[in-house]
């Protein structure tokens, strides 16, 4: 059985093959599926992981680089990003700080690119904290918010 390319077609489909080997009896070929299918399953928690990271430093990346054009959308943006975030890392404790961290500067440039494609400017920011990115509290000042 073509095992990774079958799971990265179908987490279902690679499943009901295992099964069927199993039904067989051929345990080595079911191990390998359930191997491909674990590997694959970290992968895509882990994409789900980086992508909801980039969406987060997008927002606060143009945040910090257009301040007059923050919305209650962004606000939004950022604080559902950040639950999807705690609610992956909650499902899979494994992709923990220690992750994040090995995917961050890879996670900015690719925000600094999707930021600067959604506005007038391009982002001069050089970096973003943890704490800029996790910790703060973005909120609109009265008469600044859409």
């Amino acid at each position: 059985m073509k095992w990774q390319e079958l799971s990265t077609t179908s987490h279902y489909q690679t499943a009901v093959a295992v099964e069927e080997a199993l039904d067989r009896g051929d345990i080595a070929d079911a191990k390998a599926g359930i191997q491909e299918l674990i590997d694959a399953l970290a992968r895509a928690e882990r994409r789900a992981l980086r992508s909801q990271l980039i969406r987060l430093m997008k927002h606060i990346i143009k945040w910090k680089t257009q301040p007059e054009r923050r919305s209650r959308s962004w606000v939004t943006s950022i604080n559902n990003a950040r639950r999807e975030i705690e609610d992956i890392q909650e499902e899979t404790p494994s992709l923990n700080r220690a992750v994040i961290k090995t995917m961050w500067d890879r996670c900015f440039e690719a925000a600094k690119d999707e930021a600067w494609g959604e506005i007038d400017t391009k982002p001069s920011i050089e970096r973003l904290s943890w704490a800029h990115v996790f910790d703060h509290d973005y909120e609109l000042n009265e008469g600044n918010g859409r």
